[in-house]
């Protein structure tokens, strides 16, 4: 059995969801231990638990202890994921991307396709926006031989949740080592100004509009789709921005909208940090620069790309995958490097 702290490095629950996927992979058993105990609510969260009780579903296995503010359970995965279609709701505005990233390695190397739907937030604070899953993370692990595609369905914002996302992932048999050193030059950048049960307050103008102004004075134009949306079950809004580069390279920045938050600040907080990543001259953002740790760990030889900078996530991700995969891993002047173990 593998015993993880679960309040080591980051302390978030990024350790229960990456532990009980790669435990799931490589079919060990495992115990976490101090589940997100240096935070205010303790314990696994709505959130956690589907992505949870979702790889035991998967893998026909066995979870002990596994309930809402559970601070440790036990993992047994029972036989390899083999793809299909799976529908979950997590019931509150949890994060829908946080669980994707939980299932997207076990769909990788099931022998079939898979395809699951998943009922929750897309649009939140403090995990990744839907609309950076699709138009930067896919991209780029697309890189490394993944083929997988997400659709929004129905946004879901905080407090009520209750949005849809697809996704749809093709089996590998091994993934590519990613080399992305350099930037590059930015090709241009797009962007989706989103907003729900809110066209009278013009807020997905008013957030394009703020958007393109600041990035002007950065010198790029960008082309921001606006979206006026009524099938949410409550307001809210969220604005996306993304770049790509003559290297492979892909950079992105979001923010969603909440009460006493103005859309031009949220305007002026994308296009201000999407300015700030660029100028540091990484080929990722700081978001992505921790969701490809796992898939470098995965792969088949000497991963390598620069980052903004070195996060407690970036530090989380690397620490687990030399925990679970035995990578070697090593960061120097912001330039990540992951000798993956070449997992099939």
């Amino acid at each position: 059995m593998i015993t993880i702290d679960g309040a080591a490095k980051s302390g978030s629950g990024t350790i229960v969801r990456y532990s009980v996927a790669l435990a799931s992979l490589l079919g060990r058993e495992i115990r976490i231990k101090n589940i997100r105990a240096g935070r205010d609510k303790p314990g696994l969260r709505a959130q956690h638990l589907k992505a949870v009780q979702a790889c035991r579903e998967m893998c026909r296995g066995v979870v002990d202890n596994g309930s809402v503010g559970a601070r440790e359970i036990t993992y047994r995965p029972g036989e390899r994921f083999e793809g299909g279609e799976y529908s979950w709701d997590i019931g509150t505005a949890g994060s829908t991307t946080m669980m994707a990233q939980t299932l997207l390695p076990l769909a990788c190397f099931a022998p079939k396709p898979s395809r699951f739907r998943l009922e929750g937030g897309l649009f939140q604070d403090f995990a990744p926006l839907a609309y950076h899953m699709k138009y930067v993370l896919l991209p780029l692990l697309a890189l490394m031989g993944i083929r997988a595609e997400l659709d929004i369905i129905r946004p879901g914002y905080v407090p009520a949740g209750g949005g849809i996302i697809e996704v749809r992932v093709e089996p590998v048999t091994e993934l590519r080592p990613l080399q992305l050193t350099g930037q590059g030059r930015v090709l241009g950048v797009k962007g989706i100004a989103l907003s729900s049960h809110l066209k009278d307050k013009a807020i997905s103008r008013r957030m394009a509009a703020e958007c393109r102004k600041i990035l002007g004075s950065y010198g790029y134009r960008a082309e921001i789709e606006e979206v006026e949306d009524d099938s949410s079950l409550q307001p809210g809004a969220a604005l996306a921005i993304y770049a790509g580069t003559d290297r492979g390279a892909r950079i992105g920045c979001d923010r969603a909208g909440r009460p006493g938050r103005s859309s031009e600040s949220i305007g002026r907080y994308v296009a201000h940090n999407f300015a700030e990543d660029v100028r540091t001259g990484a080929a990722v953002d700081r978001y992505i620069a921790d969701q490809l740790i796992l898939y470098g760990g995965l792969a088949d030889g000497s991963t390598a790309y620069s980052i903004p900078r070195v996060t407690d996530h970036v530090e989380t991700n690397l620490w687990l995958i030399e925990e679970f995969l035995g990578a070697r891993t090593d960061i120097r002047d912001n330039l990540l490097h992951i000798e993956g173990i070449g997992f099939r």
